[in-house]
Parts: C-alpha cells; sequence; structure tokens
C-alpha cells in the first residue's frame, strides 16, 4: 500500500478547516466571519492544490478523502458524551414523531418523501450527468447510480423537516432549477 506524503498534508488540511469551521459554529453571537472564511480557504485551497499538482482527477479523489477523514477526527475528538440519567427533556430536540399526528400532513410528507423526492432527485442526477465531464456512457452510470442515493438523502431530510412549506420549496425550486440546467447543458452541447 502506497501512502502518499501528501496524504498527511491533506489530513491535517482537513482537521485544521473543519476545527476553524468549528470554533466559528462555537461562537454564535455571528463574531467570527474569519474563522468561516478561513476554514473553507484552508479546505478548498488544499483540493484546488492537490488537484494541481497531483492530477485533476487522482488529485481531487486523495483531496476529498482525505480532508474528509481529517474533518471527521476533528468531528469526533469534539463529541459530548452526556449520561442518560442526566438529560433533561428540554435539552433534546423533540423528534418529527413526537408532534401531533393529523393525517392530512402525514400524507403531503408521503407526497413530499415519495414523488416528489424521487423528481428532485432525478432532477440533480440529469444535470450532473449533462455537465460531467468524460465520456458519455461513464456519465450516464453514474447519474444512475447516484439517483437513489440523492432520493434517498431527500426522503431523509423532507421527513426529518419539521416545516412541510419549507421542504415544498426546496423540492420544488431543486426539480425546477435542476431539469432547467440539464435541459439547457443538452441543448447547449447538442447545438455547439
Amino acid at each position: 500500500m502506497v501512502i502518499y506524503p501528501a496524504s498527511l498534508l491533506l489530513m491535517a488540511g482537513g482537521a485544521l478547516g473543519a476545527f476553524l469551521l468549528r470554533r466559528s459554529w462555537l461562537r454564535r453571537d455571528g463574531s467570527a466571519p474569519g474563522l468561516i472564511a478561513g476554514g473553507w480557504v484552508v479546505l478548498l485551497g488544499l483540493l484546488l492544490t492537490s488537484a494541481f499538482l497531483i492530477g485533476p482527477v487522482k488529485g481531487t479523489a486523495l483531496a476529498l478523502a482525505m480532508e474528509g477523514i481529517g474533518a471527521l477526527l476533528v468531528i469526533w475528538l469534539g463529541r459530548v458524551r452526556r449520561k442518560a440519567g442526566r438529560l433533561r427533556e428540554v435539552d433534546v430536540a423533540p423528534e418529527p414523531l413526537e408532534e401531533p399526528g393529523r393525517v392530512w400532513r402525514g400524507v403531503l410528507r408521503t407526497l413530499l418523501a415519495g414523488p416528489l423526492g424521487m423528481t428532485a432527485a432525478m432532477a440533480v442526477a440529469f444535470c450532473l450527468t449533462v455537465y460531467m465531464p468524460g465520456d458519455p456512457r461513464t456519465r450516464i452510470v453514474i447519474g444512475g447510480l447516484l439517483m437513489p442515493v440523492l432520493w434517498g438523502l431527500a426522503m431523509t431530510w423532507t421527513l426529518a423537516d419539521r416545516r412541510i412549506l419549507r421542504a415544498t420549496a426546496a423540492l420544488v425550486g431543486t426539480s425546477v432549477v435542476g431539469f432547467g440546467l440539464a435541459w439547457l447543458g443538452a441543448h447547449l452541447g447538442a447545438s455547439a
């Protein structure tokens, strides 16, 4: 197994970027725009540098993986352990299933998570398929493999969100923008 020397640098950079972003999140008074900008500059700068020095495909993949591992280490080290006996009812966020049940909300959530979530996932997958570089057959396969993952993410988010109108607006907006961009890219690519 070959470990690139850049791997450790990218992992440390991912940890640094995540640490800066986490510090900005801990300051909830909004006084940390420099930490937010610094964290994103570190993460994106290392990604672009890795893509330039190692190669666009291998460098980007290595940077995403190693920066992600470094960020997960920061998250792991910053976790908070609480004993179950010390938790109070106000310390825990309410679960979506704990709200008063109404049939129309359940039907609406099902329609949002199912067909509308699938439509939004298809829109994003089509958009990625149209704009991704590479062989068209590879792009189609990647778009097809991404579609169920994106649909699962849309369903999870829709069912976990307590505000139905926000979920509806996000899914409809994603569908319209995704299909619109895919249509535009397909027509501009066909005319060129």
